[in-house]
């Protein structure tokens, strides 16, 4: 089980978003694949994927690609077992271009509470250091660090 458990409020909507935010920000491919049905199905840009053991190699290559990697997801609207979400997160390339990479996922959850399908649209932006608005240390967003309506993104 992983709680908050479907059909979501907004209340238990907003603290599953959150949680997935938290992992993601943990960079820990398996802590993240935990949270998702072991035959779940994804679309990450034009990239399909099933399943923990490719889920755990997507996102090893990904965060070995995307260094400083930093989030924020923001609730969109949710219904039943269904989440929509918005999302933006700060990297950098080993060249040392920053970008900031905007998206929307939709998700569908198992009565476990787990994701059985994850469809991710997501456009990098270039930026320069000066533009980055993600300053917190690597890990976890703190609770005060302004949400993406509050930097107006």
């Amino acid at each position: 089980m992983r709680p908050p458990l479907p059909p979501f409020t907004y209340e238990t909507a907003v603290q599953k978003v959150r949680a997935a935010e938290d992992g993601w920000n943990s960079r820990d491919p398996e802590r993240v694949a935990q949270a998702y049905t072991p035959d779940c199905h994804w679309r990450n840009r034009a990239t399909f994927v099933t399943g923990h053991e490719a889920i755990v190699a997507f996102l090893r290559e990904k965060w070995a690609r995307e260094q400083e990697y930093r989030l924020i997801k923001e609730l969109w609207a949710h219904d039943g077992a269904r989440i929509a979400v918005r999302f933006a997160y700060e990297w950098r390339d080993d060249t040392g271009q920053w970008f900031r990479a905007y998206g929307n996922e939709n998700w569908d959850f198992a009565e476990d509470g787990r994701m059985r399908r994850r469809i991710a649209s997501i456009n990098d932006l270039p930026i320069t250091p000066e533009e980055r608005l993600f300053h917190w240390p690597l890990g976890t967003r703190p609770a005060d660090h302004p949400s993406l309506s509050d930097l107006g993104l």
